[in-house]
């Protein structure tokens, strides 16, 4: 499969967020081309700070893993991580991220900060931004633009 194929998945998850009146972001965790695991964000829901979408797909990957190290791990998700789940990121060894949409307030890994790829850091990973960009955008948008009508 390709990025887009993978992103697209996301998106499900992302809807499947938004459906549940969550912030709109959906992430899966990939290795050998299968996925391990799914997530959106569940913050809301489990009144859990660190309930994102990143977070969760990365602890149910580990589960089926049985270790936490995900080095051969590719991550996608629909929005650019914050910082909390860049660390998070670069704790489980996870081999590449590939993101849809930026975030131009919280986002770590390129577009306000860079966490990830420091020369402090004994673990690099590889990144790929924008892919899906538009689709992965227009979903937040809506969210966030229901949202301030409703206010």
């Amino acid at each position: 499969m390709k990025h887009e194929d993978w992103m697209r998945l996301a998106l499900d998850q992302a809807q499947k967020a938004y459906d549940c009146n969550e912030i709109p972001v959906g992430a899966l965790v990939v290795v050998n081309q299968q996925i391990l695991s799914v997530a959106f964000n569940e913050k809301e829901q489990k009144q859990d700070p660190t309930g994102h979408a990143e977070i969760l797909a990365i602890r149910r990957a580990a589960e089926v893993m049985g270790h936490w190290r995900l080095t051969d791990a590719t991550l996608y998700v629909t929005l650019e991580p914050c910082p909390m789940c860049a660390g998070a990121i670069l704790q489980a060894r996870i081999k590449h991220l590939i993101y849809g949409a930026t975030d131009a307030k919280g986002g770590a890994v390129e577009s306000v900060m860079n966490v990830l790829n420091r020369n402090c850091w004994n673990h690099k990973v590889e990144v790929t931004a924008g892919v899906l960009e538009e689709e992965c955008s227009v979903l937040l948008k809506q969210y966030f633009r229901e949202k301030r009508t409703k206010a």
